[in-house]
């Protein structure tokens, strides 16, 4: 029997400097196995990926003034985290905005346990890490997304873990 594929919106969240907005996030149980990614998260009822995006914005980050275009890009992903195996379709939405300033206090339980905190990078930065960032890549993905701007269907990134 198969499970439940979780329906989630991210966002690749720029600012006026083209620098992106990250999470870093690790494992409750094995503090040191951390990892950077973009925010987001599940769908909630007959919510759409929209809706969804906005609202894990704002309760993740703070953030609420935002311009929401195009998904940009489309991951089938499947990963262990706090004790469950997490299957996820997961849209990324192209935003920008010029509200730098972020606010974690509508983390949910689970983020307080498993977020550090939010740091906007550059694409140098983002290149140079020597850290795991999810989705794999992204250093590459957006400097592609700078350099060309957002494709004109979702690119379907390779399926992988994490």
């Amino acid at each position: 029997m198969s499970a439940e594929v979780r329906r989630v919106a991210r966002l690749v969240l720029l600012d006026p400097d083209d620098r992106i907005l990250l999470m870093h996030g690790f494992e409750p149980e094995d503090p040191a196995r951390t990892w950077w990614f973009t925010p987001g998260g599940g769908l909630e009822g007959d919510e759409t990926h929209e809706r969804a995006a906005l609202r894990e914005l704002a309760e993740e980050t703070g953030i609420t003034d935002v311009e929401l275009g195009p998904v940009i890009w489309r991951r089938r992903c499947s990963f262990d985290f706090d004790g469950r195996r997490w299957d996820q379709d997961e849209w990324y939405f192209l935003a920008r905005t010029a509200q730098t300033a972020t606010d974690t206090s509508g983390h949910t339980w689970l983020e307080r346990r498993s977020v550090t905190g939010l740091r906007w990078w550059t694409s140098a930065e983002l290149s140079a890490a020597r850290e795991t960032v999810y989705p794999t890549g992204l250093a590459d993905l957006l400097r592609r997304l700078l350099d060309e701007g957002p494709p004109r269907t979702p690119v379907d990134l390779a399926p992988g873990s994490g």
